[in-house]
């Protein structure tokens, strides 16, 4: 009987942990059957494994060294335990016992912790070990950077989780001695027994050599992380002052652990004891504490500059190469060139490509034109370029995906089993408005319909920005494809995402991960289904490389094969680049070193190397090996979409700002400081950034770059613009544009204000304003031709209780000049030579009414100028600008020989009216 009872117990145990460890290992296994579908296996299993081994090592050393310290104190009988009397039953307890038989448990619990602690710095020991040098050593101590990024952190660890370990075991051992009467304290005197006294003088004169080593070692290096003075990294003070104070703290480290082991031997622990720690902290007082706060204040503040003037360089040339800025390139603009219609003609393409519609209007228009059904929602508009109809385009695009909260009646089945994808993208130019102000859509409606030479062939959208929750696929529930007309499409998934449902087993642990029985019990479900999860890019990214940062603007891309892809720039970053200049959140080092592709439809991801020099992204692919392709390897339909990351861009102009001066003084006086204008929007002021399809100066052809222009500190006119290049060869290059200082250029705000302050503008604004409708100013855009600027802004407006913003009025601005038109070309034409078209094209009635009846020459000659008219028109709109002179050029002349005919009949036609 009691065996029985025992194996029921057993049982019952057995059962409840397989009940209480499912969860977690469930979750362990089906992420690791997401890594294998992915081929990412070896990220999973690197760390995983890497993980489990800093566990079981540290802990298993931490735990031996803490049981093996406590066995030794407790060796012997104690002739005169420590005994505690308890409750009113007077219990007996006897200290030295009770502590004894925690030595086991108490040596496993510090065991387990410290294991668990060191555990997450998997990546910092897999770097030390795969290691890749920098080729720059830091100007102090002539280490390669690779010491202090890689090295340094590790060391660090070492010898923190060391020291540790003796102050644990120091921490343990008093009680366990004080207990057995080792150690008995009286006022002013402290007795120690001699074999504890030894084992804590061993224990104590190791503490105090690993504290001399660590400070040698890495506190010493870790000067070039200081912030005293006007810089980071090291600066005088730190090397004059704390640098020595740091080796004689060392030193005097060394000697307290000789002085301890002296009393250890002599019987003298607490006498010698309390010398050796009582110098150490008078030392690390005066040494490291008030000298270098005398000389920071006596020696250095009178004379900063002077005294920092080689620090100041080390912390400028730092910086510049650890953001990328020492291979900027510069060009000097002198003066501000005037612009003729032969400049606007020869820069064409950069005309035709200004960007007409922002991205929160034309999100809003997306939204209430092409969303088509509830549950599609546009997340985003992204800028890109492609070549259509055999020009270079500068586009706007947005992907429509399935918003699952939308659903009008939310089941499992329609959230996981029906409803399963987005569908398509909306794209249309930058530039073109229809008659009633609305975007020109060169992709559109479901099925996406493509009027140029861009086509969608795939245009499912199973993995997005949107796309969060589990869906299976291959079921006997038909999956909801797009709806047409009245009618819904259905269409099953041909992809090779997912992972495969599988067995009765497979099908409980996915039951189990999702938290659904419905996965279990479901007929609908079968064993070649497959379930897709993970399905939001950024978390997908995220999962399948941990170890690097991610852009916050991931962007759709049409590829040459009509497949919609998903690129996300990824970025290797550190906080440990000595003497560089660090973000708000410490981070000293960054570049955009990986490429990553998901592909929407199969979820499939590739990594492709755009920094193969960056010896973070060379370790890491020492690690994880096979996971990086070279970015040559990239489809050309691709290639030709990549673009100068956000994030990094907004960093490196930041930084910029200061960091273009890279003389010391200039850089300590701030004398030559620059800022990024700002714009207002509804969600606050936000730097002023814009992609633009333009030539840039001394080039030959348009490309499609991230502009951003700078003002000087304080004041609005113009300093120098930034421009980072995408396209072919020059893709990932910087270069500043700088203005002659004895030119003024007007900035953007200033523009604004010249805006704001003309009357005609003012006064329409207005008038719109008083019917209701909403104005809603656009982007101010600086657009570079040639030596010179033209602003350009787009006013939209909003029916009241309206949701579908239209493109009523462009303003653009030259110089002093400002204008407002209908169109841009208008706008262009009023400033640079020749009349605006009308704002209205008359009837055929309404001309017929007004002209003479003058005979057949007449009415050929007035047929003829409509044809020129309408040519011209079109040719506006094509910015076909040397065909619009000329047929502008043969209008002009058919009006001289009409204009005597014509006067009589306006000035009647005028006499009717009044």
């Amino acid at each position: 009987m009691p065996k029985r009872r025992l194996s029921f117990f057993v049982v019952i145990a057995v059962l409840a942990i397989l009940l209480l460890t499912l969860p977690f290992t469930g979750s362990v296994l089906v992420d690791w059957w997401w890594f294998k579908e992915i081929g990412y296996e070896v990220v999973y299993t690197q760390e995983l494994v890497t993980r489990s081994l800093l566990f079981l090592v540290v802990g298993a050393i931490a735990g031996a060294w803490v049981f093996l310290n406590l066995r030794v104190a407790h060796r012997g009988v104690v002739p005169y335990p420590i005994v505690l009397t308890l409750g009113p039953a007077a219990t007996a307890l006897n200290v030295t016992t009770w502590l004894r038989r925690l030595t086991l448990p108490a040596a496993l619990f510090i065991g387990v912790v410290l294991g668990l602690g060191v555990s997450p710095s998997w990546d910092v020991v897999l770097q030390a070990i795969h290691r890749t040098p920098f080729g720059v050593v830091d100007p102090v101590f002539g280490h390669d950077i690779g010491f202090y990024v890689f090295s340094l952190p590790a060391l660090s660890a070492l010898l923190g989780l060391l020291l540790t370990l003796v102050v644990i075991s120091l921490v343990l051992l008093m009680p366990v001695y004080w207990s057995r009467g080792d150690i008995i304290a009286r006022p002013w005197n402290l007795r120690i027994e001699p074999s504890a006294g030894l084992h804590l003088s061993i224990l104590l004169a190791g503490g105090f050599l690993l504290t001399a080593v660590r400070l040698w070692v890495v506190d010493v290096p870790s000067l070039l992380y200081s912030s005293t003075g006007p810089l980071i990294g090291a600066s005088y003070t730190d090397l004059h002052a704390r640098l020595p104070a740091l080796q004689l703290s060392a030193v005097v480290a060394v000697g307290a652990a000789a002085l301890v082991a002296i009393g250890g031997a002599r019987r003298m622990l607490a006498r010698y004891g309390v010398w050796a720690i009582a110098g150490y902290v008078a030392v690390a007082i005066l040494a490291r504490g008030a000298f270098p706060f005398v000389m920071q204040k006596l020696i250095v503040a009178p004379t900063e500059l002077t005294r920092e003037t080689p620090y100041l360089k080390y912390h400028i040339a730092a910086t510049r190469r650890a953001w990328g800025l020492d291979s900027v390139e510069t060009k000097e603009l002198n003066g501000e060139a005037s612009l003729t219609l032969a400049d606007i003609r020869a820069n064409a393409p950069t005309v035709e490509n200004v960007r007409l519609w922002d991205r929160a209007p034309l999100l809003q228009t997306f939204g209430q034109l092409q969303e088509i059904r509830t549950y599609y929602e546009f997340v985003s508009v992204d800028d890109d370029r492609y070549w259509i109809d055999g020009k270079y385009r500068q586009v706007l695009l947005s992907p429509r995906e399935l918003n699952i909260g939308a659903l009008p009646t939310r089941t499992f089945i329609n959230d996981h089993l029906t409803f399963t994808h987005g569908m398509g993208i909306t794209l249309g130019p930058v530039n073109q408005v229809t008659s009633e102000g609305l975007p020109v859509l060169f992709v559109k409606d479901l099925p996406p319909v493509s009027n140029v030479s861009l086509k969608v062939t795939r245009p499912q959208i199973y993995y997005g920005e949107l796309a969060d929750n589990y869906v299976f696929v291959g079921t006997k529930q038909r999956e909801f494809d797009h709806p047409e007309g009245e009618t819904n499409v259905y269409a099953a998934y041909g992809g090779t995402g997912g992972v495969q449902v599988g067995d009765i087993l497979r099908r409980a642990i996915l039951a189990a991960r999702f938290g659904s029985s419905k996965i279990l019990f479901s007929q609908d479900i079968t064993n070649q289904s497959r379930v897709l999860f993970y399905r939001n890019i950024m978390e997908r990214a995220k999962r399948a490389l941990p170890f690097l940062q991610f852009d916050r603007d991931p962007y759709l891309v049409v590829g040459g094969d009509g497949s919609l892809q998903w690129i996300l720039d990824a970025y290797t970053t550190t906080d440990l680049y000595p003497y560089s200049q660090p973000l708000g959140d410490g981070t000293t080092y960054m570049r955009n070193s990986v490429k990553l592709v998901i592909d929407a439809y199969n979820g499939t991801l590739t990594a492709y190397v755009s920094a193969p020099a960056d010896p973070l992204i060379q370790t890491w692919a020492k690690i994880f090996p096979g996971i990086f392709v070279p970015i040559d390897s990239m489809p050309a339909g691709l290639r030709a979409h990549i673009r100068y990351p956000d994030d990094i861009y907004r960093v490196q102009t930041a930084l910029y700002t200061t960091y273009h001066m890279e003389a010391p003084e200039d850089f300590y006086h701030r004398e030559d400081q620059w800022q990024i204008p700002v714009v207002a929007e509804s969600t606050g002021s936000i730097p002023f950034m814009r992609h633009i399809i333009m030539r840039l100066p001394e080039e030959k052809a348009a490309e499609f770059i991230y502009m951003v222009p700078f003002t000087p500190r304080g004041k609005d006119n113009l300093a120098a613009w930034m421009v980072a290049r995408s396209d072919g060869a020059e893709y990932g290059k910087l270069r500043v544009y700088r203005l002659s200082r004895q030119s003024l250029v007007y900035g953007p705000q200033q523009i604004e204000n010249r805006i704001n302050q003309d009357t005609e503008i003012s006064r329409q604004v207005s008038l719109w304003d008083q019917r209701g409708s909403k104005v809603i100013r656009g982007d101010l855009l600086v657009i570079p031709i040639e030596k010179s600027f033209l602003y350009v802004q787009p006013l939209y407006l909003q029916a009241e209780g309206g949701r579908i913003p239209e493109l009523k009025r462009v303003v653009v601005a030259y110089q002093n000049q400002v204008v407002m038109q209908e169109t841009l070309d208008a706008a262009l034409a009023q400033l640079f030579g020749g009349a605006p078209g009308p704002k209205a094209r008359p009837s055929d009635s309404t001309a017929a009414a007004s002209a003479p009846t003058g005979g057949m020459d007449f009415q050929s000659s007035l047929a003829e100028a409509r044809r020129r008219f309408a040519a011209a028109i079109q040719a506006q709109r094509d910015g076909d600008w040397a065909k619009y002179g000329e047929e502008i050029k043969q209008l002009g002349q058919i009006l001289q020989r009409l204009g005597p005919v014509a006067t009589p009949s306006r000035a009647k036609a005028d006499s009717a009216k009044r």
